[in-house]
């Protein structure tokens, strides 16, 4: 079935500098610059927002076998959805007012092909859902009662994703029924996961479910494409954690996207995506948003509101948590 593009792919792709062990598996894709110097592509790689370890691993091992960025990011995040003691992702994640627990997510391939979920009851794995809308569907997004009818029909199972935890909390907040948005607390409330296979190829997966608390019905940027996961296979590729609201105002990962397509680094791309909300919100100090990118050569960067966030990145160098620079510095 010929899929919808969201965006057609143009432009050039940002160059990057990686160290000499990579030369030698990389060495039939290497280019020489202006100067002359060795560049050379980074992968396999994956990136994902937060201290994921699990997720990027399994991502990783997806990749390092040979798998497609595409495999390497659903089979990653899944590891977050399916764990019940991460209260901000799939079954276990934390209810809105109502009690209860609405999923959202988003994936993208190499191709610009995307599928997203939204306000999804029930499900476990709301990115495998958003892959085979992605798959099996014209469309791009399927959202409540009808995003769940097409999961029964594709054979996913129904399931309770409220916690014993998780009531208590909820029963707990019951009690002032406060809506607040602590910074890298209820923030923390998404995986993105970028990754490029061994062919070069990108992909993106986003899932969350979304913001303690929120009204019925609320959506943020996390399966909105171009928000809050944006792919282009010819430049690179953006993801966002945080609240989502300020996210959507500046179709934040879409503009990182296109801020490398103009010649910037992930890092740059990030740190004026970030500059962008905060001239939008001149004097708040009252939310976090982080932003993580990774360019078609491998180079990863990423820039924040506040202290405290912080991605995995996993390559043929290792597996590390890199701790995010930020705007504010207190």
């Amino acid at each position: 079935m010929q899929r919808r593009k969201f965006l057609k792919n143009s432009g050039l792709t940002a160059a990057g500098m990686v160290s000499a062990p990579l030369l030698g598996s990389c060495k039939n894709d290497a280019k020489s610059d202006v100067d002359g110097k060795i560049i050379v592509p980074n992968k396999p790689i994956v990136v994902c927002t937060w201290d994921f370890k699990n997720a990027s691993a399994k991502a990783w091992e997806v990749l390092n076998t040979g798998g497609s960025a595409l495999d390497a990011v659903e089979q990653g995040v899944r590891i977050e959805e399916a764990d019940v003691n991460n209260e901000t992702v799939g079954k276990g994640g934390r209810p809105d007012r109502d009690g209860n627990v609405t999923l959202d997510a988003c994936i993208m391939d190499k191709d610009s092909n995307c599928g997203a979920v939204v306000y999804l009851q029930n499900i476990a794995h709301p990115i495998s859902v958003a892959r085979k809308v992605m798959e099996e569907t014209p469309h791009i997004i399927l959202a409540g009662k009808g995003a769940e009818q097409f999961a029964y029909a594709q054979g996913f199972e129904k399931e309770d994703l409220l916690t014993e935890s998780t009531k208590a909390q909820y029963q707990e907040w019951l009690k002032t029924s406060k809506y607040e948005t602590p910074i890298n607390i209820e923030n923390h409330d998404t995986i993105g996961m970028l990754a490029i296979d061994e062919k070069g190829d990108l992909a993106g997966a986003c899932t969350t479910s979304g913001m303690a608390y929120k009204m019925a019905g609320r959506v943020g940027d996390s399966p909105i494409i171009g928000a809050g996961l944006f792919i282009d296979n010819e430049v690179g590729g953006a993801t966002a954690t945080g609240v989502g609201e300020e996210v959507v105002r500046t179709v934040g990962s879409f503009l990182i996207v296109e801020l490398m397509r103009q010649g910037k680094s992930p890092q740059e791309a990030c740190e004026e995506g970030v500059k962008r909300i905060m001239k939008k919100n001149e004097g708040r100090k009252d939310f976090q948003i982080g932003f993580l990118a990774i360019n078609k050569r491998g180079q990863t960067g990423a820039y924040c509101v506040h202290p405290g966030f912080s991605y995995r990145r996993y390559d043929q160098r290792g597996h590390e948590n890199i701790t995010s620079d930020s705007f504010l510095k207190t």
